[in-house]
C-alpha cells in the first residue's frame, strides 16, 4: 500500500530533490494517513471511478486513490513537483500527471476521453486563496461530476455547508447549496500538514445535485441579487439591491416584490433561503 502519508517519508521525498516549498502556491502537504483514509472512504472512490486530483504535490494522496480507482489524473501547477510525481507514481500505470493550472484544463474534454461523459469524482486538497474560483468554476462550468472531495479551510467549509441566519452565512453558501449537497467528513489540525498551515482545515464532500434543489428562470440574475444583497451585510436587502450598479432596480420594484413575498421591507439578505432568492429572482427579472 501507498506509503507517503507519514512525516519521514515525505521529508525523505522532499530531501531527495531539494523541494523548497512556494508560498505562491499555498502548499501544505497532508502527513496523514487517518485523514487520507477519510478522504478516499468520503470520496466513495471505487474501481469502476474515473477520478480528477487537482493539486496532488509530491503524489501521496495521488497514490491512495491510485489503489482505487480506475484511472486517475493529477493536475499540478509548479513543475518543480513534475519530477517528483513521475518518480512517486511510477508503480502505477492508472495515473497521468499534467503540468497545468486546473482553470486552464478542458475538464469536459478529458471526461469525454476517459469516462465516456459520465460524471467524473473530483478530489483535491486545494490551495486556500483559490478555492472558490476552482469549485464554482467545475459547478458554473457543468462539467459531469458526481461529487467534488476537498480539503479546504474550516471556515470555508463552514460557510459552505451553513443556513440562513448565521454568521457564516453568505453568497458562497448560496451558491455551493445551489449545485451540491454540502457535507462535511473532518476536522483537520494544523499538525497535520507539512509546512503547518496557521489555520484548521476541513475535509468536505459536495454531492452534485442531478436535479436543481430551486427553480429559476435566470440563475446567472438570481446570483447577481445574492452577491449584492451579501455585499454590505449591515444594510437591509431593499437598499442593498437599490444600491448595487450591477443591478439598477428601482427601489419601489424591490419593495412590492418583498411585499408580494410576505417579507418586511426592512429585513436582511442573510434571513433569505435559496428558494427565497428564487422567488425574489424571478419576481425581479420580469
Amino acid at each position: 500500500m501507498a506509503t507517503l502519508g507519514n512525516p519521514q517519508e515525505t521529508i525523505a521525498v522532499l530531501q531527495k530533490y531539494g523541494f523548497n516549498f512556494q508560498k505562491k502556491f499555498g502548499q501544505n502537504f497532508l502527513i496523514d494517513t487517518h485523514v487520507l483514509d477519510k478522504i478516499i472512504a468520503a470520496a466513495e472512490i471505487g474501481p469502476d471511478d474515473f477520478v480528477l486530483e487537482i493539486g496532488p504535490g509530491i503524489g501521496t494522496m495521488t497514490q491512495y486513490l491510485a489503489e482505487s480507482a480506475r484511472e486517475v489524473v493529477a493536475v499540478e501547477i509548479d513543475k518543480n513537483l513534475i519530477p517528483i510525481l513521475e518518480d512517486t507514481l511510477s508503480a502505477y500505470d492508472n495515473v497521468t500527471v499534467i503540468n497545468d493550472d486546473i482553470l486552464k484544463v478542458d475538464i469536459q474534454k478529458l471526461a469525454e476521453e476517459k469516462n465516456g461523459g459520465k460524471p467524473i469524482k473530483v478530489v483535491a486538497n486545494l490551495p486556500y486563496y483559490i478555492t472558490t474560483p476552482i469549485i464554482m468554476g467545475l459547478f458554473e462550468s457543468e462539467v459531469p461530476l458526481s461529487s467534488i472531495t476537498v480539503m479546504v479551510q474550516k471556515e470555508v467549509a463552514d460557510r459552505m455547508q451553513t443556513g440562513p441566519g448565521s454568521k457564516d452565512y453568505g453568497a458562497l453558501s448560496l451558491a455551493v447549496q445551489y449545485y451540491a449537497e454540502p457535507y462535511i467528513v473532518a476536522n483537520v489540525p494544523p499538525n497535520c500538514f507539512m509546512p503547518r498551515p496557521a489555520v484548521g482545515s476541513a475535509v468536505i464532500r459536495l454531492t452534485r445535485y442531478e436535479k436543481k434543489p430551486v427553480e429559476v428562470k435566470d440563475p446567472a440574475f438570481m446570483f447577481k441579487l445574492i452577491r449584492a444583497s451579501f455585499n454590505q451585510r449591515r444594510k437591509t436587502l431593499q437598499n442593498g439591491l437599490h444600491n448595487s450598479s450591477e443591478l439598477q432596480l428601482p427601489k419601489e420594484k424591490v419593495v412590492q416584490a418583498l411585499e408580494e413575498m410576505g417579507l418586511p421591507a426592512a429585513v436582511r439578505g442573510e434571513k433569505l433561503d435559496l428558494a427565497q432568492f428564487a422567488r425574489l429572482a424571478d419576481l425581479l427579472c420580469e
